[in-house]
């Protein structure tokens, strides 16, 4: 069998997509999410520790921008599996030539990508219709007190939510807006 996954490169460096290839017949389709020989290259030599799954109920939802300090910087793979989302990265590595840069990707079922969101990167998500599911990979578990977050609404981002912002966490409203002390993370 062929690779399972196209890797395609983004304007950023290390941020990518993968392209799934499902195998389809009459019954429907086989696609593999997850494969540790062929995505070694894209998850930096560590490996899946957690995987989380998220529902978000109402079209609009923003959640992130949410990120790992190091030690705890992860690489993340996610995936929608029923709905439609806009789904974003952030740069925040610090000298990099892209730093607070961002890029999207819609992610739904049907259009069979992942985004790679690497060690310092911010990532989150608008949902775009009701009832997404997304699944996640990470190669580091969750430790609240390593947890980062940018504002979704901070306009040195500039991020282009496509609809308007419906629902946030109370976390997630309360993130400060960047300054100029805010020279990124060193991964």
């Amino acid at each position: 069998m062929s690779s399972s996954f196209d890797i395609l490169t983004t304007s950023i460096t290390s941020l990518c997509i993968l392209q799934r290839k499902p195998i389809r017949d009459n019954r429907g389709y086989f696609e593999r999410l997850f494969c540790d020989k062929i995505l070694q290259s894209v998850l930096a030599a560590k490996n899946i520790v957690q995987i989380n799954h998220t529902l978000t109920a109402r079209s609009g939802t923003v959640r992130g921008m949410h990120f790992q300090y190091p030690p705890n910087a992860e690489v993340k793979i996610v995936s929608c599996l029923r709905g439609k989302v806009f789904d974003v990265a952030v740069d925040i590595r610090r000298d990099s030539p892209t730093f607070l840069q961002w890029h999207s990707e819609i992610l739904t079922a049907e259009n069979h990508k992942s985004f790679v969101v690497p060690e310092g990167f911010a990532h989150g998500f608008q949902a775009l219709t009701d009832d997404c599911e997304m699944l996640y990979f990470h190669t580091t578990a969750y430790c609240p007190e390593a947890e980062g977050a940018l504002n979704t609404q901070d306009p040195k981002l500039g991020i282009q939510w496509p609809l308007p912002i419906t629902e946030q966490s109370t976390r997630d409203l309360t993130h400060s807006m960047l300054d100029d002390d805010f020279t990124g993370v060193v991964v």
